[in-house]
């Protein structure tokens, strides 16, 4: 009896352990983030064509898993403005999307910057799905967009956060079948690390334009002690 009876304490102080220890994260320091993807994903590097048309180097990593698929695409704008000023130079004389201004930026690079969250969110609304939920929302002090959309051909539901963080674009998305529970901690895990794979909280809200273009507008907000997957620290599988 009494051994039965060790035998189960044993047991529950294992899963009280186990239920304690930190998540499993995918960690990538090349790209800035980390997230619980489900497994590790494989990357496909692509472009991503900008609002104003520029081909952006850019990153999806992915993971499928039966009818359940996991992304993060990554879109680096770091080099539109160089982009901008060698596309200027093939345009007709006088055209106002070429010359720009200190304010548009010449061909337009800081406005298609600016207005690369919610480019990606439109992108969206143009599936064939219905779009469900769309608020404003911060991982560890970024800000940026979640939204939830349910497929209209299978009734598949789809949660996203779109953000910016040092002049790169983030889409991160999963879709799961009809009845199937929520992958809302996919969507929510999703934050920063920096150059050593250390997480990224800010004291106070950051934002790409007055944060990561160059030059910028206000430096960094200073960091806020231990950063968390959106929701929680952590750190695993690594790149």
């Amino acid at each position: 009896m009494r051994s039965v009876s060790f035998i189960a304490v044993l047991a529950l102080l294992l899963s009280g352990a186990l239920a304690a220890q930190e998540p499993d994260y995918y960690v990538n320091t090349p790209d800035g983030f980390k997230v619980m993807f489900p497994a590790q994903p494989t990357v496909t590097n692509t472009t991503w064509k900008s609002q104003q048309g520029y081909m952006l180097p850019a990153r999806v990593y992915t993971v499928d898993r039966a009818r359940e698929h996991y992304s993060v695409t990554v879109a680096d704008y770091t080099n539109i403005e160089n982009m901008a000023k060698e596309y200027v130079k093939h345009c007709p004389p006088g055209a106002p999307t070429c010359n720009g201004n200190d304010l548009t930026g010449v061909g337009y690079w800081k406005h298609d910057t600016r207005g690369a969250i919610i480019n990606a969110v439109f992108r969206f609304t143009q599936r064939d799905a219905k779009l469900t939920d769309l608020l404003w929302s911060q991982h560890d002090m970024v800000e940026g967009y979640e939204l939830q959309m349910t497929n209209n051909a299978d009734q598949s539901r789809t949660y996203a956060y779109v953000t910016m963080h040092e002049m790169r674009l983030y889409v991160v998305e999963a879709t799961v079948p009809k009845n199937s529970p929520p992958a809302t901690l996919f969507q929510t895990s999703f934050t920063w690390v920096d150059k050593d794979g250390n997480g990224i909280r800010y004291a106070t809200m950051y934002n790409n334009e007055f944060h990561g273009m160059q030059p910028r507008l206000y430096p960094l907000p200073a960091h806020a002690g231990a950063a968390g997957g959106g929701r929680a620290a952590g750190a695993g599988r690594g790149n």
